[in-house]
C-alpha cells in the first residue's frame, strides 16, 4: 500500500519507490502499445466473463471510526465500533497496529489500545508480530466460538500518536497532521482466517485487510481542512474553535485522513468521479492543475481496467518528500510527481477493490499497479528482456526479500515487466480482456495468484511468461 520514491539502482533500472515503472525500460524507437477498446456490456464476452462487477459482501464487516485530533496536531484519540460477522468459525478477533512497524515507530509514531467492550469478549492483550512496543497485533478472545454467519460487535479505544514529519503513514508537519492505517485494522482473510504475519524491516505492506462498510468521524481544530477516504459530506457547523467531518466508503478495506490548511479544488471526471485535492502554501503545484491530474489517470485506467472503483477521490499534498501511499478513494502525495500519482491511482483497482496479502503476494497489487500505469508507455524489448532476466523470483512473500532494493527490483520491476511480456505473449487484446475480468470477478475479495492463474488460464502462452518470472508457481495452473 505505501508508495515510496526510493532511488534505488536494481539492475537496469531506476525505481521511484512504489511509484513509477515509467523511466525505467523506456526506448525511443518502440511504437506504443494498442488497447482494445472496452466492451458496451461491461465485460461479457464469449467466454463468459461476468457483465456485472462483483458485489461487495454483504456480511461484510461494519466499521465505524471516530476520531479527534488534538490542538497540536500531535495526538488522535479514536474509538472504533465494528460488527463482524466471520464466514468460519473464530474464538477471537485479531487488529494489526500498523502504527507501530518499525518503520514508522523510528519517527515517534505509536498506537495503544486503552479500552475495549464487547459482550462476547473474555479478554485481550497485545501480540509482538515483529513490531515496536507494545505490538503488532491485538487479539480480543472470546467467551465462545464464534460461529460462521453469526454476527459479534466490539468497541475498541486508542491513542494514537504522531511522529516527527517524514514520510510515513502518520506524522505530523507544518500545521499538517495525517494519519493512514491509524487504527486497529482488522486482520481477517475470508477463506484464510486470521492474518498474523510478521512485520518486516523492508520499505513495504504487511497488511491483510477485508473490504469493510466504512464511516469515519473526524473531529478536528475548525480552521483546518479535512481529506479522507470516502464520500465526505459539508462538515458540521464550528463549536468551541472545533469543526466535525463525516465520510462513509461502503468498500473500504483501510482509511487514510489528512488535515491542514490545504487549498482545495473539486472537479468532476468525464466517468462521474469526484476528485478533490489539497496543497499547501508554497506547493509546486496547484490544486487545479494536481485535481486534471488526477483526472486524467482516473479516465485513461477507467478505459483499461473497467469502472472506477471509487465514486470520489481525495487528493492531499503533504509537507514532506516521498512519494505517494494509496488508500481506498485516497492517496497520500508526498511531493507532485505525475509517475507516483498515476501509480498510485492503479492502486484503486489493485489493492483497494482486488485486494490482496500484502505479506504473502505483494505481487498481486505492486506489480499490477505498476504495469496498469506502463502499458501505454514505450519499452523496447531489449530493455524488457534485461529486467525480466534480473535476480528474484516476482511472487515471492515479504520476507523472503533480504532488502529493500532487491522487493523493489523484484516486485515492482520484473513484476511489471512480466506483466507487460505475458500481454505481449498472448497478444494485447485478449489478455486486456483477460485482466477486464479479472477485476470483474475479483472485486471487493483478497484475490491470489490461483485467482490470477484462472482468469489467464485461456492464454498459456501469458502464463509461461509469469512462471518463468517466478510470479506464478506450475502447481497454480489450473489442469
Amino acid at each position: 500500500m505505501t508508495a515510496r520514491r526510493a532511488a534505488l539502482a536494481v539492475a537496469v533500472l531506476l525505481l521511484s519507490g512504489c511509484t513509477s515503472f515509467s523511466e525505467t525500460v523506456a526506448a525511443e524507437d518502440t511504437p506504443e502499445a494498442t488497447t482494445a477498446p472496452p466492451s458496451e456490456d461491461g465485460g461479457a464476452d464469449d467466454d463468459g466473463c461476468p457483465a456485472e462487477r462483483a458485489e461487495p459482501d454483504p456480511d461484510r464487516p461494519v466499521v465505524d471510526l471516530d476520531f479527534r485530533l488534538s490542538a497540536d496536531l500531535r495526538t488522535v484519540t479514536g474509538t472504533e465500533t465494528v460488527v463482524f460477522t466471520p464466514d468460519e468459525a473464530t474464538g477471537e478477533l485479531v487488529f494489526r497496529l500498523v502504527p507501530n512497524s518499525p518503520g514508522a515507530a523510528e519517527l515517534g509514531n505509536r498506537i495503544t489500545v486503552d479500552d475495549v467492550r464487547g459482550d462476547d469478549v473474555r479478554e485481550a492483550g497485545y501480540e509482538d508480530a515483529g513490531a515496536e512496543g507494545p505490538g503488532g497485533l491485538y487479539v480480543l478472545q472470546l467467551e465462545d466460538e464464534l460461529a460462521a454467519g453469526d454476527a459479534t460487535e466490539v468497541e475498541l479505544d486508542f491513542t494514537l500518536s504522531l511522529g516527527e514529519g517524514g514520510f510515513e503513514r502518520v506524522g505530523s508537519a507544518d500545521g499538517t497532521a495525517w494519519w493512514a492505517s491509524g487504527f486497529p485494522l482488522l486482520a481477517w482473510e475470508p477463506g484464510a482466517g486470521w492474518a498474523r504475519d510478521p512485520f518486516v524491516g523492508i520499505l513495504g505492506e504487511t497488511a491483510t485487510s477485508p473490504a469493510a462498510d466504512t464511516t469515519v468521524t473526524v473531529d478536528a481544530p475548525e480552521s483546518l481542512t479535512v481529506l479522507m477516504t470516502g464520500a465526505q459530506e459539508e462538515p458540521g457547523e464550528a463549536d468551541d474553535g472545533r469543526r466535525t467531518w463525516t465520510s462513509r466508503e461502503p468498500g473500504a478495506r483501510d482509511v487514510s485522513v489528512a488535515v491542514g490548511p490545504f487549498r482545495t479544488a473539486t472537479l468532476t471526471s468525464p466517468g462521474g468521479v469526484e476528485i478533490t485535492t489539497g496543497v499547501l502554501d508554497g506547493a509546486d503545484v496547484g490544486p487545479g492543475e494536481l485535481a486534471d491530474w488526477a483526472s486524467e489517470d482516473v479516465t485513461e485506467l477507467a478505459d483499461r481496467l473497467g469502472a472506477f472503483p471509487y465514486d470520489t477521490l481525495t487528493v492531499p499534498l503533504l509537507p514532506v518528500e516521498g512519494g505517494g501511499i494509496e488508500y481506498p478513494s485516497s492517496i497520500l502525495m508526498a511531493g507532485a510527481d505525475r509517475s507516483v500519482l498515476e501509480h498510485e491511482v492503479a492502486h484503486m483497482w489493485f489493492y483497494g477493490m482486488v485486494g490482496d496479502s500484502q505479506f504473502r503476494d505483494p505481487w498481486l497489487d505492486e506489480a499490477f499497479a505498476t504495469y496498469a500505469e506502463r502499458v501505454g508507455g514505450q519499452v523496447s524489448q531489449e530493455a524488457l528482456d534485461r529486467v525480466l532476466a534480473g535476480p528474484g523470483d516476482v511472487g515471492a512473500a515479504m520476507d523472503e526479500f533480504p532488502g529493500t532494493d532487491e522487493y523493489f527490483g523484484a516486485v515492482y520491476g520484473k513484476g511489471g515487466a512480466a506483466l507487460l511480456a505475458a500481454r505481449q505473449a498472448a497478444g494485447e487484446g485478449p489478455f486486456d480482456a483477460a485482466l477486464r475480468c479479472y477485476v470483474q470477478v475479483n472485486a471487493w475479495t483478497i484475490a491470489t495468484p490461483d485467482d490470477v492463474a484462472a482468469a489467464l488460464a485461456d492464454l498459456p502462452a501469458a502464463l509461461d511468461v509469469l512462471v518463468a518470472a517466478g510470479a506464478l508457481d506450475e502447481g497454480d495452473l489450473p489442469d
